[in-house]
């Protein structure tokens, strides 16, 4: 069985990785080829371009890359024609997958994509042109799953894969025996994303208000996470730049036990949100992009929240700290609040565990299902 298949960043990667393993359950002779990140390599993918080719961000970011990515469209195009897969998987990058696969599709690939762009939230649509390019669109959460039903999509809700790899109760002390750390003292995670863009603007903030926490409270340490060494060191020196005597220590890769040996987390908004409320962890949501890329937004976007955990709950659960809010004695005070009010994160870990057991599922095994169903086999 052959598979082409696409992830555009880190978290793509990862569920690219798990839908990986599933399927070669299923089917031991198995080629997969496409563009994944270290994870899907791990798992057997060959990856023909890298996968950071394709991680940007917004509204505009993109446009300044265009070409590049349309070159890279008309690459992929031809080599799925010339090799056809039985079928392609495009996982989450919206933008660049359903286009390709709209293309793939028109050439008798069958296609399903992975991870609903937010067609819900803005640029609605956008739906006609999803209906003619894929054969299933597989939702990670309930709410989008009605939405194409409703629009005569060929869709499945299978569950976060994160719910079912996170337990229910995350275990603190194991994650910072894991992360040789002091099991005893009060950390705070700050975790600016995996791209360069966020690192770009949001690493001062961040950093300055872990500062201004620090300095109201001496006790406190401080730990980081990337998902590569370039993102690390573009964090790195943002961190001798704007605060070198913080008590930060470092990690690459380990963004999950980063989160599970957390007290806090200062986080940006996307997948990163929503693993943070499966560990049950209070968190303060802050985000900035380009000023061009903000006015689209506001323009475009119609759902009252940004973070996913405020989404699944239609409550503002936790703060989010938006372009001009995102203010490091703003982020500094949040900390510290929740570090003061024991009682409001009891609450927000039963609020969270609420909403893990809804997002539960088998979902590797359903989304391997419906690759089967759809295969050209």
């Amino acid at each position: 069985m052959k598979i082409g298949i696409l992830a555009g960043e880190a978290s793509g990667d990862l569920l690219g990785a798990k839908l990986i393993h599933a399927l070669r359950e299923r089917c031991s002779d198995l080629q997969i080829e496409g563009i994944g990140g270290p994870a899907m390599m791990a798992a057997g993918c060959e990856s023909l371009f890298d996968i950071e080719r394709l991680a940007v961000m917004g509204f505009v970011e993109p446009l300044l890359r265009l070409p590049g990515l349309i070159q890279l469209r008309r690459d992929l195009y031809q080599h799925f024609t010339q090799h056809k897969p039985d079928v392609f998987i495009g996982i989450d990058a919206p933008d660049f997958n359903i286009g390709l696969e709209l293309k793939l599709r028109r050439a008798g690939i069958p296609i399903v994509h992975y991870v609903s762009p937010s067609v819900w939230a803005w640029r609605q649509k956008r739906i006609h042109k999803i209906a003619k390019a894929v054969d299933m669109m597989l939702t990670l959460l309930p709410f989008e799953a009605k939405f194409y039903e409703q629009h005569h999509v060929p869709v499945r809700y299978v569950g976060h894969p994160l719910a079912s790899q996170i337990p229910l109760r995350p275990d603190q002390i194991a994650a910072r025996h894991a992360l040789c750390i002091d099991e005893h003292a009060k950390y705070i995670a700050l975790l600016p994303g995996s791209r360069k863009q966020e690192i770009r603007y949001m690493a001062e903030p961040m950093l300055r208000a872990a500062q201004l926490a620090w300095q109201k409270r001496p006790d406190l340490r401080f730990f980081t996470a990337h998902v590569n060494e370039q993102r690390y060191q573009e964090f790195y020196e943002a961190y001798k730049k704007y605060t070198p005597d913080l008590p930060l220590e470092f990690f690459t890769r380990r963004s999950q036990d980063v989160m599970a040996a957390a007290d806090v987390v200062v986080v940006t908004s996307g997948t990163a949100t929503l693993e943070t409320m499966l560990f049950k962890k209070p968190m303060i949501i802050a985000y900035r992009m380009s000023g061009l890329t903000y006015q689209l937004a506001k323009l475009l976007v119609k759902t009252p929240y940004a973070g996913l955990p405020n989404l699944l709950a239609h409550e503002l659960l936790v703060p989010e700290l938006i372009q001009e809010a995102v203010q490091p004695d703003v982020i500094a005070e949040h900390i510290l609040d929740y570090l003061d009010h024991p009682e409001k994160v009891a609450y927000l870990q039963d609020k969270f565990t609420e909403l893990h057991k809804q997002l539960r599922a088998d979902s590797a095994n359903c989304i391997a299902d419906a690759v089967m169903s759809v295969a050209r086999l």
